[in-house]
């Protein structure tokens, strides 16, 4: 369908938090506004509402995808609903032209009773596929499930792995005009969880528009060719998946940071513009000033810490100290960073801050990031860059001959 796509504009969506009536007095108005549809308008909040989306706006074109990120109760299972006409919107144009295929809770639709085979034809209907369709992909959906021995048990008995596995592949075999993705690239175990980000790969690159919320900032920076960063149901970030991962995994880092003048101050950071390899080495600069007077022995000196996207968590930590580097007495300087990147491939924030030994807190700093590329191929966490040598082994003869 050539001009499937997707228009959210200028969308907000109000909940109310928990609609209880505790005394008749409470009850009776409640019932009559519902009566005679005196709702408080739109752009008013009654006490007990709140706003899950505000202004939010996108368009997703083909060969577009959108990966929408942000911490939990951002506005993002939200989003999906709208987009899948569970929910309307208060105000504000949602629109999805085309099939939709959605890979969002990919095995809520089993009956418990129905056998594996009896629930691929029957998920398979719910999701719109003609049966013929279904028949003629169900050698390929029972195979990419790897549980062909137990499609004829009741899915009652699946475990939860083996559920997530058949309701992904049914899902990721629909042939849709838009493809709608939440959090489905965890199911099942790793070696699954490989085959099915493969398969959304492939689905990705058949120039269909693609709409992806995920908590994985890795797949969805692989994946993606634009993104936005929610928080508190707005865009706080649009742009690159990039900029607005680094944006949401090093927003805490500057948060933290408390105010005030300091005497060391980190003002500028300058990271390679390429993006380097897993196992490369970088080097990177930080300009900063030492106030006149020098530094109180509070100021243990610069921290540089390295932190994944994917988990938030700091990947490496050390500082001027740790080192054995000594910043000059007083005014300004150059400090030159020279790191090896034995992670894996990713987004990686990097944070320089003074450092509060006092206090056990960071002083104002830079941030930025770093986009490694794959390497050597590995799985894992750390880079070892591995050399292996085959030699032949010598064999001995035969005593006599």
């Amino acid at each position: 369908m050539t001009d499937a796509g997707v228009e959210f504009e200028q969308v907000w969506k109000k909940f109310r938090r928990g609609e209880s009536h505790d005394s008749l007095r409470d009850f009776a108005p409640a019932l009559m506004r519902r009566l005679l549809r005196r709702e408080p308008p739109a752009a008013e909040l009654a006490a007990a509402d709140f706003w899950a989306v505000r202004d939010v706006s996108f368009r997703v074109r083909p060969g577009q995808a959108l990966g929408i990120i942000g911490p939990n109760g951002a506005g993002k299972s939200t989003i999906l609903k709208l987009l899948t006409s569970i929910l309307r919107p208060t105000r504000g144009r949602c629109q999805v032209r085309g099939r939709i295929g959605a890979l969002i809770e990919v095995s809520a639709g089993f009956h418990p009773d129905l056998s594996g085979r009896e629930n691929v034809f029957l998920q398979g209907a719910i999701m719109g596929m003609p049966s013929a369709d279904i028949a003629r992909k169900f050698d390929a959906i029972v195979e990419f499930s790897e549980i062909a021995d137990f499609i004829d048990t009741p899915v009652k008995r699946y475990s939860s792995g083996m559920n997530a596995r058949l309701g992904f592949s049914i899902a990721a075999h629909l042939d849709p005009d838009v493809l709608i993705i939440d959090e489905v690239l965890a199911v099942g175990d790793f070696s699954f969880q490989q085959r099915a980000f493969g398969r959304v790969r492939e689905l990705v690159k058949r120039n269909i528009p693609v709409v992806m919320v995920s908590h994985q900032l890795e797949r969805v920076a692989e994946l993606c060719s634009d993104c936005i960063l929610l928080n508190h149901g707005e865009v706080a970030t649009e742009g690159k998946p990039a900029d607005c991962i680094a944006a949401y995994v090093l927003a805490p880092a500057r948060s933290a940071a408390p105010a005030g003048e300091s005497p060391l101050r980190v003002e500028e950071m300058r990271l390679p513009q390429t993006e380097p390899r897993s196992g490369d080495r970088v080097q990177f600069t930080v300009r900063g000033t030492v106030a006149e007077g020098g530094l109180p022995d509070s100021i243990e000196g610069i921290v540089v810490r390295v932190r994944s996207a994917q988990s938030g968590q700091s990947v490496f930590v050390t500082s001027t100290a740790r080192v054995g580097v000594t910043l000059p007495p007083s005014g300004a300087f150059e400090l030159l960073v020279d790191l090896q990147l034995n992670v894996s491939p990713g987004i990686y924030g990097v944070e320089v801050t003074p450092w509060d030994r006092y206090r056990g807190r960071a002083l104002p700093g830079v941030s930025g990031y770093l986009q490694v590329q794959p390497g050597a191929d590995f799985s894992g966490t750390v880079q070892m860059n591995p050399v292996m040598v085959v030699a032949p082994m010598a064999v001995a003869l035969p005593s006599g001959t």
